[in-house]
């Protein structure tokens, strides 16, 4: 499914009948089984997040069996369960790099839109970029680990929240759903307060184990010490600093924003939201570290995502969901080729 840019329309996807690629030195070439839906693929598509080029294969939670090797592959092998992630590639020697912290690398290259991606039977990428996924996950269980789960988990390490700090969530989507299953293993004490539009979102965090539930301008019962927001718009940002105790962090977990709310920030004060030490940070892509310990995390801890399984040609019908704020209960995940099972 392959994305022409403004030339095919704004959000539409082509099917197309390529050639199948060939993996160069250094690199393999994966058949796709599933590919998860991302918010960040409905930014591409939608102009908000411009591609290196046209046309791209969008879809960067990936997972799929090794294929083929390139020339110089000694860390994997053919038939090898793997994952792919938005971290397709990075220079390796900048100063970024050489601190662990690849993910803001001048050179940073995004599987699905610096090259193409998952919506696809088959991909090349970088060997040194590819995940080994444990038998205890299906491939419906990982995909959405690779995206929503490693990025969930790279905001909560950059909340630098203690046992027993409140933790706020706003917006309930595949990440943030993941998000609250981790603080409940791994904090057990912190509550979690989850900000949400729809009335099945808010039954969805509380099943899954939040304190208390409400929309972006309700206040919790507490003020909160770091919040993740993982919402498209700019309105819930601005509640969300109302909401934080002195020397909170907000963390955002986004790389576009829609425009239509961004008179919001014209509310923005700064005695009431930002004085007393408050913080706003951005999360910015994933490192491979960060997909591995996800996924290691998911195995140890039992996190599994809820997941609604499509077919592949189904996937602008699951983007122009996310588009009009439909609910969406976990994430979604594409049927691409086969199963779990070793070829």
């Amino acid at each position: 499914m392959v994305y022409h840019g403004l030339s095919v329309g704004v959000g539409r996807l082509v099917a197309e009948e390529r050639p199948d690629p060939v993996p160069a030195p250094g690199e393999v070439l994966v058949r796709v089984s599933v590919c998860g839906v991302c918010r960040t693929d409905l930014d591409i598509v939608d102009g908000r997040l411009e591609p290196s080029r046209f046309p791209i294969i969008p879809g960067h939670q990936v997972v799929g069996h090794i294929a083929e090797c390139g020339d110089g592959v000694t860390d994997v092998q053919v038939g090898q369960r793997v994952g792919v992630a938005w971290i397709a590639s990075a220079c390796g020697v900048c100063r970024w790099c050489l601190a662990g912290d690849e993910n803001l690398c001048p050179d940073f290259v995004s599987t699905g839109c610096s090259r193409d991606g998952g919506y696809a039977e088959l991909l090349t990428v970088p060997a040194k970029f590819v995940h080994p996924i444990d038998d205890a996950l299906s491939d419906l269980d990982a995909a959405p680990l690779l995206c929503a789960g490693a990025i969930g988990w790279r905001a909560l390490r950059l909340c630098d929240i203690q046992d027993g700090d409140a933790l706020g969530l706003t917006g309930f989507g595949a990440s943030a759903h993941l998000v609250l299953q981790l603080v409940r293993k791994r904090y057990p004490q912190s509550p979690v307060y989850v900000f949400a539009r729809q009335p099945e979102e808010r039954k969805f965090a509380l099943d899954l184990g939040a304190t208390w539930v409400g929309a972006s301008l309700e206040r919790p019962p507490q003020p909160l010490t770091a919040i993740i927001d993982t919402t498209p718009a700019w309105t819930p940002v601005v509640d969300a600093l109302d909401h934080l105790s002195p020397g909170g962090r907000l963390v955002i977990n986004a790389i576009a924003k829609l425009r239509t709310d961004k008179e919001a920030l014209l509310r923005l004060d700064y005695q009431r939201h930002l004085w007393m030490e408050r913080e706003i940070r951005s999360v910015a892509n994933v490192t491979r570290r960060d997909v591995r310990e996800t996924l290691a995390a998911a195995v140890a801890l039992g996190l599994r995502p809820t997941v609604e399984e499509l077919p592949l040609e189904q996937v602008s019908e699951a983007l122009g969901s996310l588009r009009r704020g439909e609910r969406v209960r976990g994430a979604r995940v594409l049927r691409v080729g086969s199963s779990d099972r070793v070829m």
